[in-house]
């Protein structure tokens, strides 16, 4: 049977100005709290050097709204970006590898990863959650495997002395913007115009809302549920790259252990439905960076320490899924509609 085309424009899901307005008051709110408490946090030098601990959520965030936006999860990337470190540390140090043919060859084994849990995902229709969390074991397994070919004990790292490795992340733009950030701008530009501006964006979210009429309609769901678990390993590999070179290039298999709830708390603040169909890449980035400087203003302003810094986003994913869940009720949406026209007949 010849399948039927129609246009996918109407699927185009452009940032919610809303609540991508809801979340700029949040950012500005966070710089007037925070700067009334401790003036250091408005010194634009100090911001940009803090900047490096927030990016990694930054970089991945925006590409697993892709894996989000067609119904799917991954919880796999920060095992990834563990995972991506020791290969550039094992193919830098024990096999005498280019670092940079290191840095490209990591890369793709972490795009591999992503295809991996993406094909058991999209082709043999195993549940997200489980095929990432447990290649969120593998991935860690793995580094951990690959560490131990190393001479090196693992918990020191293996150093990578390479002054142009080492570069990547201490290069400033006219002596002030870290390189990091120009790589951050240059992500969240591709990512948009990938997802907002280009006929693989429209698909994603066609896939997101219904993936029968998806197929019905020729596109290939499941390659395009494949391709976003690649790109989100792309972004990690990437991610991995950075926090190596940002730690005095030294490849641990901990790198990137810590992203996980940080990553999802970014998607899901910034829009993106759990259930696939609705997210952007602005809100997900906004959300990322609100994130960010929780995580460094609350250590220097109100001196709390950063192991109970997961308590903070931990309750900010609850109140925005729990928030997200009432608002959405069909009980809760008939009430405000009553209590509008009553509104609506008092002021007439």
């Amino acid at each position: 049977m010849k399948k039927r085309s129609f246009s996918l424009g109407g699927l185009t899901k452009g940032p919610n100005f809303g609540w991508n307005m809801f979340l700029v008051i949040v950012l500005i709110a966070e710089f007037i709290i925070f700067g009334m408490k401790n003036s250091k946090f408005l010194r634009v030098s100090l911001l940009l050097n803090a900047s490096n601990d927030f990016l990694p959520i930054c970089f991945i965030s925006i590409f697993v709204t892709f894996v989000m936006i067609t119904g799917g999860i991954d919880i796999q990337a920060g095992s990834i970006v563990g995972l991506t470190s020791i290969v550039i540390g094992i193919l830098w140090q024990e096999l005498g590898l280019n670092v940079w043919v290191a840095v490209v060859l990591a890369v793709i084994v972490a795009g591999c990863c992503g295809a991996l849990s993406g094909f058991f995902v999209a082709y043999c229709r195993v549940q997200a959650m489980v095929v990432t969390l447990g290649g969120s074991f593998l991935y860690s397994g793995l580094a951990l495997l690959v560490a131990s070919l190393s001479s090196t004990e693992m918990y020191k790292g293996l150093s990578i002395e390479s002054e142009s490795f080492r570069a990547f992340t201490k290069t400033k733009l006219f002596g002030v913007i870290p390189l990091q950030i120009i790589l951050f701008l240059v992500m969240l530009l591709i990512a948009y115009i990938l997802l907002h501006r280009s006929k693989y964006g429209r698909k994603i979210y066609l896939v997101g809302v219904n993936p029968s009429a998806a197929e019905y309609s020729g596109v290939n769901s499941r390659a395009v549920i494949m391709s976003t678990y690649i790109l989100s390993g792309i972004a990690a590999g990437i991610t991995g790259v950075f926090m190596t070179s940002q730690f005095s290039n030294t490849a641990l298999p901990s790198h990137g252990s810590t992203l996980t709830m940080s990553i999802i708390t970014a998607c899901v603040l910034g829009g993106t439905l759990s259930t696939g169909g609705k997210g952007s890449v602005i809100g997900t980035a906004l959300a990322a960076i609100i994130i960010g400087l929780v995580r460094f203003g609350m250590p220097l302003c109100f001196n709390i320490n950063k192991q109970y810094l997961d308590i903070p986003i931990g309750l900010l994913l609850v109140v925005v899924v729990v928030g997200r869940a009432v608002a959405s009720n069909p009980a809760v949406i008939a009430k405000v509609g009553k209590l509008r026209k009553k509104d609506a007949a008092g002021a007439r």
